[in-house]
């Protein structure tokens, strides 16, 4: 028997994508400081329950990186981008200053998805939490809904 889960969470949620493409695999001077960046940020916001951050997963690809992050909101996120205190703002200016170096060696993008309570819809199959369920909890499937449709539209308040 398959067991179906979905993730816990019933408000608003922010899905934040950043991702860094070598563009001039030859100059790794370039693109080796904005990789390595991440890691010392992603383990700040681990260690920061009270920043919003929820979770997030590395993705790696023959051309760069992308991390899918998830927040409990928008705000949580630019507040954490430009907070002094804090390693994403040094990161972010360093970039930009070896970017007008070498032009066109890395190239860096972010998405920003705010997602209202209501609609975020989520399935897995014989899977351990992972994705937003990993970041918020895991319930029964069968809680929410049989289909995603009628999951998408749940809401046990």
């Amino acid at each position: 028997m398959v067991t179906l889960t979905t993730h816990a969470h019933e408000d608003d949620v922010a899905v934040f994508l950043i991702g860094a493409r070598i563009n001039k695999p030859w100059r790794p001077d370039a693109w080796v400081p904005a990789l390595a960046a991440m890691g010392p940020m992603l383990a700040e916001l681990h260690d920061d329950p009270a920043s919003g951050f929820l979770h997030s997963r590395t993705l790696v690809g023959t051309r760069g990186v992308t991390v899918v992050q998830y927040w409990r909101s928008v705000a949580d996120i630019y507040r954490y981008a430009n907070a002094d205190d804090h390693r994403h703002r040094p990161a972010w200016l360093a970039f930009y200053r070896k970017a007008r170096r070498v032009p066109g060696a890395v190239g860096v993008w972010h998405e920003t998805y705010a997602v209202p309570a209501g609609g975020h819809e989520s399935l897995y199959a014989d899977m351990p939490p992972f994705g937003l369920a990993k970041a918020t909890g895991v319930v029964a499937a069968g809680r929410r809904g049989r289909t995603a449709r009628e999951r998408l539209r749940h809401r046990t308040r």
